[in-house]
């Protein structure tokens, strides 16, 4: 299931608690365990049952042998996430778990496979794992349904590009394994050159939309204070594509994995920062 991998997906919530305007302290504390502890390790486990992971897959170099009984148990971790989502959180909150729910099945589903496309495969993980995410925390936190306003869209437009830049070089090193299953990844066809470029885009786009949000709201001195958070993975990922430009044996899981863990700390402690500040501002 790789719980620990929940730490990468964690900076978007972060990011919703720390800009939220009010804040229910139960229902965060309760949407995080659910989102983090349930429905992320369902999601991974159930892609990984289905894909019958053999070799290095997100957070895991060498996988065990997925069963029927990883199948089962992610069905049970879904349910319970929605159940805690009625009982502890909103029901508009568990809808959205349930879409959530919804969309990574299509992703990972034999029947319907939407990994397998590189477009269609990477909207879906940009919307939902972007905009969508902070969308889902803001309602979980707060308690209400966000209205639709320029500062909202220019934040969940930045999430679904943070999103966008990040997920091309999660397949970066398993282009071989992909075939092999019949899935075309978006990385693939941008290929090693090109999926850093891409992602450099992406990153670039995200970091507008950030800008225009928090200039928005008065608040633009935050966002040089994300830039100081973002500078040391614009370091590594620099250093990362000069190694991959020199040769694409760096293109591998290993380094992947620094990208991501770098990525993450740097994003989660951001946000935690943002979480802090907001209690003065």
């Amino acid at each position: 299931m790789r719980i620990p991998f929940s730490f990468f997906l964690m900076p978007l919530f972060l990011f919703a608690l720390s800009q939220a305007e009010s804040v229910l302290v139960s229902e965060t504390i309760w949407s995080f365990l659910i989102i983090h502890l349930l429905v992320y390790p369902a999601s991974n486990g159930y892609n990984s049952f289905v894909d019958q992971d053999e070799e290095s897959i997100g957070g895991l170099e060498k996988p065990p042998k997925p069963t029927i009984y990883l199948f089962y148990v992610t069905l049970a971790l879904d349910f319970t996430a929605v159940l805690l989502a009625v009982l502890l959180v909103n029901k508009a909150f568990a809808v959205c778990l349930c879409l959530y729910i919804i969309a990574s099945r299509a992703y990972s589903s034999r029947m319907i496979r939407l990994k397998k496309y590189p477009v269609a495969g990477f909207l879906v993980v940009m919307f939902f794992q972007g905009a969508f995410t902070y969308y889902m925390a803001t309602v979980a936190i707060t308690g209400s349904i966000p209205e639709v306003s320029e500062a909202h869209i220019f934040v969940w437009l930045g999430c679904s590009f943070q999103i966008a830049g990040a997920y091309p070089l999660t397949q970066i090193y398993q282009h071989q394994q992909d075939l092999k299953d019949g899935v075309v990844t978006l990385s693939y066809k941008l290929g090693y050159i090109g999926t850093f470029c891409f992602t450099a885009l992406m990153f670039l786009l995200c970091n507008v939309f950030y800008f225009l949000y928090f200039s928005s709201k008065g608040n633009g001195m935050i966002f040089y204070i994300l830039q100081l958070f973002f500078l040391p993975v614009i370091v590594y990922f620099g250093y990362w594509f000069y190694m991959v430009i020199q040769s694409h044996s760096h293109a591998s899981f290993k380094n992947t994995m620094r990208m991501n863990r770098i990525a993450a700390l740097c994003m989660n402690s951001c946000f935690v920062v943002l979480i802090i500040i907001s209690q003065f501002l």
